[in-house]
């Protein structure tokens, strides 16, 4: 008898939460989302384009930044919706399963990206500490490989999100914290006992973004160490200014990440528009800034740019 009851309260949409206090400005708001989401899309396709063309980026190290691009545009993607939705037609509520389904891909994306992230810290590893067996360890063949490990990791660990929400029924405040759903905020909303999924939600997160970030970073201090060991002072920069883009993704993803994961976890209700500034930057700003800062650091990446644009 209580399980019908709690049928009949569980509510059928969500309310997705914009800035707070901010209604009068939601046209200049939703034009500068749009402007950083253009910038993002076109951005993203570009670094694909110039890979996939360039037959000179045809190697690891690029063919993992293109991956990098895909997550991204596929970020930029799963929240332009309900992001876009809030402050340019004032259309704040989303079903359970249209909401369940984006933070599946949120969270399946972001554990991608942390994966491909990984994967270029080993590529910088590899090409610094042990250059001579570089061709033979990222072979072009298993780059496909590692790319299928990445998804299969994503969608294995990230399809319980959803699946345990479902069971769930809610009949507290439908109202959510951000303007997309997220499995941290969703499951608040849960007037059911969420102990599995706040356990499992903090196990995903260590073996996911934890882990990844502790290889990311040992890998770096290899690379440190190895290259503070050149006899050549120019030849140790050198070899540290091929990391200076991936360093600066790292950092842009994992600092905006481990914030939101933080304020989540605190609980504290003050930070309320912290979560919700910190959440727009954890999902922005990586894909913004990602192509730009490659297109920037990288030389020859900007040199095949340089070329599609004089031709």
């Amino acid at each position: 008898m209580s399980a019908v009851n709690h049928t009949k309260l569980t509510h059928a949409m969500f309310i997705l939460t914009g800035i707070p206090g901010q209604d009068n400005t939601h046209l200049w708001i939703s034009i500068a989302f749009c402007f950083m989401y253009a910038i993002s899309i076109v951005g993203n396709s570009f670094i694909l384009f110039i890979v996939k063309t360039d037959p000179n980026l045809h190697e690891p190290m690029y063919i993992f930044l293109s991956l990098l691009a895909v997550t991204d545009f596929g970020l930029s993607i799963a929240t332009i919706p309900t992001i876009l939705g809030i402050y340019l037609f004032k259309s704040k509520e989303i079903n359970l399963s249209a909401c369940f389904a984006q933070l599946f891909f949120i969270h399946t994306l972001q554990c991608f990206e942390s994966f491909i992230l990984l994967l270029m810290a080993f590529d910088r590893f590899i090409a610094i500490c042990n250059p001579l067996r570089y061709a033979s360890i990222l072979t072009l063949p298993r780059i496909p490989m590692m790319g299928l490990v990445c998804v299969l990791r994503g969608v294995v660990l990230m399809m319980p999100f959803p699946l345990l929400l479902k069971k769930y029924a809610y009949c507290r405040d439908n109202v959510l914290s951000h303007s997309y759903c997220l499995h941290q905020a969703v499951m608040q909303l849960a007037c059911s006992d969420i102990t599995v999924n706040y356990i499992y939600g903090i196990f995903t997160t260590l073996f996911t973004l934890g882990l990844d970030l502790l290889l990311i970073l040992l890998s770096y201090v290899m690379i440190l160490k190895t290259a503070l060991s050149v006899a050549s002072c120019k030849e140790c920069l050198r070899a540290l200014n091929t990391c200076v883009s991936h360093i600066c993704a790292v950092l842009l993803f994992y600092t905006g990440e481990i914030s939101l994961t933080a304020i989540h976890r605190s609980g504290v209700s003050s930070s309320h528009l912290l979560a919700i500034l910190m959440g727009y930057v954890s999902l922005l700003v990586p894909p913004l800034m990602n192509p730009i800062i490659y297109s920037l650091k990288s030389k020859h990446l900007r040199a095949s740019i340089i070329r599609v644009f004089s031709k």
